[in-house]
């Protein structure tokens, strides 16, 4: 059966549409920019207990994730975090994983319904579970699904680390420390926005510890709230702003979930080799729509230059300050300045890049070690 949050059940939430890809928990709490505001200004709490959670132990639990994962984690040291990418044979991303490391586990929280190719000769797709299991041969580690037994809240800004206090709650200030909690862990992270917790905290608790943190301070908010400053960080998610050809250079996931100079992992010969001596085909940019008519794109309408085709659209929101925004994986070589229309049928509008996410022609150090050594 499809999840449905207990929070759904209090006073005041809004469910998210059927068939939204945050279906299953509150989408807002009845003003959804004063939430994001709240979110920019103060402090929110936003229910993401849809996610899913594996908790993998044993003793070579990092080096045999060193081998299935594309980021470094070999010496990825308890108290730490990051994020990390399964890729198929061709370096496309399969799933995206946001990575824990305390009490001896390695946990690994995704989107529900997180999937990867198969190594089998067979093909196909097969749940990110059942993928690693394939792949663990004779190493010594242990794999459990604990999404029936962990829920994740997120609190998000400048008075975060307030309402965490006052529950008895505290993390580390760099991106991504982790601190051990009874039952699940505490993660700081580096978006959506400047100020984001995330408390992986017993299924069990989850509506207790909602009512601890609103007690203290933090809002209730939903997803819209998170969707809103994901967008404005420039933070993909998985299925809506990537499809079946995309690589982690084209959505920003290298240097944060992709390694470029470790080997021994699927895709990892595209990611070098784009990273050294080529320029990936598509960038990710932010998107600011008409808001003149009442209409926006959906997921996966095309991004139009004149004739042409030249993207397709990803996450569309309502941000409270800049309007309505998207997220779009566009060619190359389209600027800036270019006139786009946006949207298929009846929901076309004009859109604009913002100038600020169009990523700099960063070195390619191949493709400059080779003019070198020609002179």
């Amino acid at each position: 059966m499809p999840y449905r949050s207990p929070l759904l059940d209090l006073p005041g939430p809004i469910a998210a549409p059927d068939g939204h890809p945050e279906e299953g928990v509150p989408w807002h709490w009845g003003d959804p920019f004063a939430e994001q505001r709240t979110a920019a200004r103060g402090a929110v709490v936003i229910d993401r207990s849809h996610r899913e959670i594996l908790a993998v132990t044993g003793e070579e639990r990092l080096s045999w994730l060193h081998l299935v994962i594309s980021q470094h984690v070999t010496g990825l040291a308890e108290g730490t975090g990051t994020e990390a990418l399964v890729l198929d044979s061709q370096g496309r991303v399969d799933t995206h994983m946001v990575v824990a490391h305390a009490d001896g586990t390695v946990w690994l929280d995704s989107d529900r319904g997180a999937v990867a190719s198969s190594a089998l000769p067979s093909g196909g797709k097969q749940p990110l579970r059942e993928y690693l299991e394939a792949m663990k041969f004779w190493s010594k580690v242990d794999i459990r699904d604990v999404s029936d037994e962990l829920a994740l809240l997120t609190v998000l800004g400048p008075e975060a680390d307030r309402v965490l206090d006052s529950v008895g709650v505290s993390v580390g200030s760099e991106p991504y420390s982790v601190v051990a909690i009874p039952g699940g862990f505490v993660r700081r992270m580096p978006w959506p926005g400047r100020y984001s917790v995330d408390l992986a905290v017993p299924r069990a608790e989850l509506a207790d510890w909602w009512r601890r943190l609103t007690d203290a301070g933090a809002r209730p908010a939903g997803s819209w709230a998170f969707d809103a400053l994901r967008v404005e960080s420039l933070r993909p998610r998985l299925g809506l702003d990537t499809d079946d050809r995309t690589i982690p250079h084209e959505v920003n996931w290298v240097d944060s979930a992709a390694h470029v100079a470790k080997g021994c992992y699927r895709g990892q010969e595209t990611v070098a080799k784009v990273h050294n001596v080529g320029r990936p085909p598509r960038y990710m940019a932010l998107l600011h729509l008409d808001g003149s008519p009442e209409i926006t794109p959906e997921t996966g309408d095309p991004v139009m230059l004149g004739e042409r085709t030249v993207g397709r659209v990803g996450s569309v929101v309502q941000h409270h300050e800049l309007g309505p925004i998207a997220l779009a994986l566009v060619k190359r070589s389209t600027q800036p300045g270019a006139e786009l229309l946006v949207g298929a049928e009846d929901r076309v509008v004009q859109a604009a890049i913002d100038p600020d996410s169009v990523p700099g022609e960063a070195p390619a150090p191949g493709r400059e070690a080779a003019q070198r050594l020609r002179g």
